[in-house]
C-alpha cells in the first residue's frame, strides 16, 4: 500500500458512530429545530450586519444588495450540501468529518486546520467589533474609557505616522483621535502601550460561559436572537421612512469591480450557517433537524440583509458609510440620536451572540480531530459535570482573546473567507463523491438530483461564448497585462476556469448533481476575487499544520 495511499486513509461512517457513541463522557443531546435556527441566525446576523456591512456598501455602493442574494445562492448549494453530510454523517466536527469520510485523513487534516483558521480569525473579528460598538455605547451613557484600552496599535501608530506627513487636516476624526492616542498612551520604554481591552475581557466571559455548558450557551443564545431580530426589524421599518430615493442613484456606482470587491466583507455576514454542522451530537435528531435548520436560516438571513443593505444605502449617501458601526451611524446622521443609542446597545447585546456560536464550534472541531489521534488527547477531554470539551475551550479563549487585543479587524475579514470557501468547495465535492460511491443512498436527506451530464458543460461553453461576444473590456485587460502579472493577480481566475472544464467532462462521464457542481464554482468564483496577500497567509497557515500533522498526527491517527 505504501505512505501514499495511508495519507488517504478514510473512515467509514459507521466507524465515525461508533467512535462517537464510545466516546468518554459524551455530549448532552438537547438542541431540536428552533435551537439549530437560533444558532445559526445568532452566528450569521452578527458581526458581518452590524459593521462590514458598512464597507460593502462604501464600495460597490447600493448594489451591494444583489451581492448578498449572490453570495446567498452561493451559501444555499453549499448549504444543501452540509445538509447532506450532516443527515449521512450525524457527528460533531463539521466539514473535517465529512472530509474524512469522502477525501481521506489528509484532507480532513487539512480542512479541520483551515477551519480552526476560519472560526478563530472570525471570532477576532467579531470581539473586535463588538469593543468599538461596547466603547460607541458606553459614550451614549457618558462614560469614555481612555482611547489607549480601546484601540489596537498598529492603527494608532498609521494614523500618528500620517499625522506628521500631511498634517491635521488629511485625517478623518477617527484617525485623529487615533494618533493622539498614540501620542499620550502610556510608554514602556519607546513602546506605547496600546490596546484592546473590551474585546480581549468579553472573549474571556464568553469563553466561560461555553465552557459551563451547552444548555446555559442555548438558553443565552435564543434570548439574543430574539433581541437581535428585533433591533434588524426597527431599523428596516423606522429606517424605511427615512429613505431617499435619489440615494439609490448611481445603483452601481463603481461598476461590478465595485460591487464584488465587497465579496468577503459580504460573505463575512453569512459565515456561520456551516457551525450548526459542529453541534450535530448535541442534536435530538439531526438526520431530520439539520437539513432544515440550515435551510430556514439562510432564507431568513437573505431577506433581512437586503433589506437592510437598501435601507442604510438609501438614508445616506453610500460614500459615507466606511465605519465600523453603519447601524447606529445612518440614524446619528439623520439626527435620531435616540435610535442610534438603542441600535448601540441592542448591537452589543447580537454581536455577542455570534462570539458565543462560534467560540461554541471551535472546541467541538478540535475534540473530534483529537478523537482520531490528530492532535493531543487532551483536546478530547469532556468535562464530567458540564458535558463540554473543557480543555479545547480554554485554549480556543485565548487563540482568541490574545490577538483580539492587539490586531486590527480588516486585516482578519478577508483571511477568514479564504479558509471558509476551501472548507465550502471541498463539501460540495464530497456529496459528489459521496454520491457517486452510493455512501449517502440511506440518508434522511439528499441534494435535489439535476442531472448535470450535459448541463453543466452547456454553461461553460455560453459563460466563454459570454466573454467573447460581450467581455472585450476583460480581454483587453488581460491581454495589457505580463505573463508575470497574470500569475500573480490572475492565477486564482485560471484556475477556476480549468476547474469548470474539468468538471464539465466529469459530469458527462460520472452524470454528476448539478448543485453541488454550482456550490464548486460559485464558491470558487468568490475565492477569485479575494486578495493575493490573504492567499500567501493561508498557504503559509496551511504549511504550518502539514508541519503538525506529519510530525503528530500521521504517527497517532487511529487509522494507523
Amino acid at each position: 500500500m505504501g505512505k501514499n495511499s495511508s495519507l488517504f486513509r478514510k473512515k467509514t461512517v459507521d466507524q465515525i458512530l461508533r467512535d462517537a457513541n464510545a466516546s468518554d463522557g459524551g455530549l448532552a443531546k438537547i438542541l431540536g429545530v428552533r435551537d439549530l435556527v437560533s444558532l445559526g441566525i445568532a452566528a450569521i446576523v452578527g458581526a458581518g450586519i452590524f459593521s462590514t456591512i458598512g464597507l460593502a456598501s462604501y464600495n460597490g455602493g447600493p448594489a451591494v444588495s444583489l451581492l448578498f442574494v449572490f453570495t446567498a445562492i452561493a451559501c444555499v448549494f453549499t448549504a444543501l450540501s452540509y445538509a447532506q453530510f450532516a443527515s449521512t454523517v450525524p457527528v460533531s466536527g463539521s466539514a473535517y468529518t465529512y472530509a474524512y469520510v469522502a477525501f481521506g485523513e489528509l484532507f480532513a487534516w487539512i480542512i479541520g486546520w483551515a477551519l480552526i483558521l476560519e472560526y478563530a480569525v472570525s471570532n477576532m473579528v467579531v470581539a473586535i467589533s463588538w469593543s468599538e460598538y461596547f466603547v460607541s455605547m458606553l459614550k451614549g451613557f457618558g462614560i469614555t474609557l481612555p482611547g489607549w484600552l480601546t484601540m489596537n496599535q498598529e492603527s494608532a501608530h498609521e494614523a500618528f505616522e500620517k499625522l506628521q506627513q500631511s498634517g491635521a487636516g488629511a485625517l478623518s476624526s477617527y484617525e485623529l483621535f487615533a494618533a493622539q492616542t498614540y501620542q499620550s498612551a502610556p510608554r514602556i520604554g519607546d513602546l506605547a502601550v496600546i490596546l484592546n481591552l473590551p474585546a480581549g475581557l468579553i472573549t474571556l466571559l464568553i469563553t466561560a460561559l461555553v465552557y459551563i455548558g451547552i444548555r446555559e450557551s442555548r438558553t443565552a443564545s435564543n434570548i439574543m436572537v430574539v433581541l437581535k431580530i428585533t433591533v434588524v426589524l426597527l431599523v428596516i421599518f423606522a429606517g424605511a421612512f427615512y429613505v431617499k430615493p435619489e440615494n439609490w442613484s448611481p445603483f452601481a456606482p463603481n461598476g461590478v469591480p465595485g460591487v464584488l470587491s465587497g465579496v468577503a466583507a459580504v460573505f463575512f455576514a453569512f459565515i456561520g450557517f456551516d457551525s450548526i454542522s459542529t453541534t450535530a451530537e448535541e442534536c435530538r435528531d439531526p438526520q431530520r433537524d439539520m437539513p432544515k435548520a440550515m435551510i430556514y436560516c439562510l432564507v431568513i438571513c437573505t431577506i433581512l440583509y437586503v433589506l437592510i443593505t437598501l435601507v442604510l444605502t438609501g438614508m445616506v449617501n453610500y460614500k459615507e458609510l466606511n465605519v465600523s458601526d453603519p447601524l447606529a451611524f445612518v440614524f446619528q446622521k439623520n439626527g435620531l440620536d435616540f435610535m442610534a443609542g438603542v441600535i448601540s446597545v441592542s448591537s452589543v447585546i447580537a454581536i455577542t451572540s455570534a462570539l458565543l456560536v462560534y467560540q461554541l464550534g471551535q472546541p467541538r472541531i478540535w475534540m473530534t480531530m483529537s478523537r482520531d489521534g490528530l492532535l493531543w488527547k487532551r483536546f478530547a477531554k469532556i468535562h464530567p459535570k458540564y458535558h463540554t470539551p473543557s480543555f479545547a475551550t480554554i485554549v480556543t479563549g485565548f487563540v482568541v482573546g490574545i490577538p483580539a487585543l492587539f490586531f486590527k479587524m480588516d486585516f482578519f475579514v478577508d483571511l477568514t473567507s479564504v479558509g471558509t470557501f476551501f472548507a465550502f468547495i471541498l463539501v460540495c465535492g464530497g456529496v459528489l463523491y459521496l454520491d457517486h460511491k452510493g455512501i449517502s443512498a440511506n440518508s434522511k436527506f439528499k441534494v435535489p438530483y439535476i442531472n448535470g451530464k450535459y448541463l453543466v458543460g452547456l454553461l461553460f461553453v455560453l459563460s466563454i461564448a459570454g466573454i467573447i461576444l460581450y467581455g472585450q473590456d476583460t480581454i483587453a485587460e488581460w491581454r495589457a497585462l505580463s505573463l508575470a502579472e497574470i500569475m500573480e493577480h490572475k492565477l486564482l481566475t485560471i484556475v477556476f476556469w480549468i476547474t469548470w472544464a474539468v468538471l464539465t467532462v466529469l459530469s458527462y462521464r460520472h452524470n454528476f448533481s448539478s448543485l453541488p457542481v454550482a456550490g464548486i464554482l460559485t464558491n470558487l468564483y468568490l475565492m477569485t476575487e479575494l486578495g493575493a496577500s490573504n492567499w500567501l497567509i493561508f498557504v503559509i497557515w496551511l504549511a504550518i499544520g502539514l508541519v503538525i500533522y506529519f510530525s503528530y498526527g500521521y504517527r497517532r491517527s487511529k487509522l494507523a
